[in-house]
């Protein structure tokens, strides 16, 4: 496998402008992806409607997309993935936290 390097969100734009991909397992296959950060908001609907095949299509190469339809992986192969790739560049693709909590009390009246 490849090493994994932290990529920053400035990092992960000009990946995707100039084409570069980072290299991230899928299973037991390295694949080349687009890092967290540079994926489009059109590639996250994608993710969150479960649309893998359409979401998978947006982020990797196109050879990687061409062996990842190859491969078939699980459901746990892809979760894997997704993390792997989230924390390799430094991003997280999970659900939000929320709205903190606020510091200041209310008074009741």
């Amino acid at each position: 496998m490849t090493a994994r390097t932290e990529v920053t969100p400035a990092d992960a734009q000009e990946i995707e402008a100039s084409g570069h991909y980072i290299t991230v397992a899928l299973g037991e296959t390295d694949v080349e992806v687009v890092p967290a950060g540079a994926w489009r908001q059109s590639a996250m609907r994608k993710l969150r409607i479960g649309d893998m095949d359409a979401f998978l299509e947006a982020v990797l190469s196109p050879a990687s997309y061409e062996l990842y339809l190859e491969l078939d992986p699980t459901n746990d192969d892809l979760n894997t993935f997704i993390e792997d790739v989230s924390a390799s560049s430094g991003e997280s693709v999970g659900k939000s936290s929320g709205r903190p909590a606020s510091s200041r009390s209310t008074r009741k009246r």
